[in-house]
Parts: structure tokens; sequence; C-alpha cells
């Protein structure tokens, strides 16, 4: 009887696994490198109260490093940490490390030609940000990632909308 009840369960969770997520062709680090302002995230508990988060990516020797500034009761906090390109998917999936030895998806979906506008999400799709080069939000562009992150299948209503209007820049 309960070989039987696992056989079930476990056709229930190969149901209910999220489908693969699709990513951009590739992403040039060159190009991605720099400052990203975000316009928006699901909620999680590493950014929860941050009024303003900023990241800052520069190329490393073997990896890409990570700076994630958050603005937060009226002042700056940041956090370093490293991401490491998958082999295979030309720079266009990242794991991401700020505690050894865990690492999280990091999964461009989207990416404008002008590298601009990105698009980031998880495979569980527990995760997901807008980022954007300029603080300032554009709402034509918002729409257009966030129709793309549904059809992903991404639950777009779970998004905060944040702001650096209020925030002075990060120091760096």
């Amino acid at each position: 009887m309960w070989r039987g009840s696992i056989l079930v369960l476990l056709a229930i969770a190969a149901c209910s696994s999220p489908q693969p997520l699709p990513v951009v062709d590739s992403v040039d680090l060159e190009r991605y490198k720099g400052q990203w302002y975000e316009w928006a995230r699901f909620d999680h508990s590493f950014e929860r109260g941050c009024d303003c988060s900023v990241a800052e990516y520069t190329i490393q020797d073997d990896h890409v490093g990570v700076k994630n500034s958050c603005y937060e009761e009226g002042e700056w906090h940041s956090t370093e940490g490293k991401a490491f390109p998958v082999e295979g998917a030309n720079n266009a999936k990242l794991e991401v490390q700020f505690f050894w030895p865990f690492r999280g998806d990091y999964y461009v979906l989207a990416l404008d030609s002008n590298y601009q506008h990105v698009l980031v999400g998880s495979p569980s799709r527990d995760y997901l940000w807008i980022l954007a080069r300029q603080p300032q939000r554009n709402e034509a562009v918002m729409s257009e990632l966030k129709a793309k992150a549904t059809s992903l299948g991404f639950d777009v209503s779970r998004l905060i909308l944040t702001t650096c209007d209020t925030a002075p820049a990060p120091s760096r």
C-alpha cells in the first residue's frame, strides 16, 4: 500500500515542478558590468525593508564581483559576493554566492540590446528582479518585462515596486 502512495506522490511532484526556464542567448559581461537600479522585485528576507537597491557588477579573474547596496531607514547597507558563470550558458546563467558554500541561481531572462534593462529570475520562480541603469522607472519597459515574466510562469502580482527617488546616491 505505501509503495503505491509513494509512486503517486512522486508523480504529483514531477507534474508540479516548474518548466525549464529559458534565458537569453548570451550576455556580454563587459557590457553588463556596472551599476543597476532595482525597479521591482519579489519579496524576500534579504531585501525586506529596502527603499532602494542598487547592484554593481565588476569583472574579476574567475568570477563577477557583486556589490548589493540597500537604502534602509536613511542609511546605505551593502554586502559583497561573487557570481560564477554556468558552463555552457554563455553567461546567461550565473550562480551567485554571498555566503560560502551557498549559491543561488541568477538567470538573465530578458536583456535589451543596449544593456539598459534586464529581467532576472530563478528557475524555481521564487525570485524575480527588474533592473535598469537609471533609477527612474519607464512604465512601457516595465509593462514589457512584466509580460515577459508572466509568459515564463512568474506571478507578477507578487512584484514589489521599488524606487530610488528619495535615496542619495550610494557611496562607492
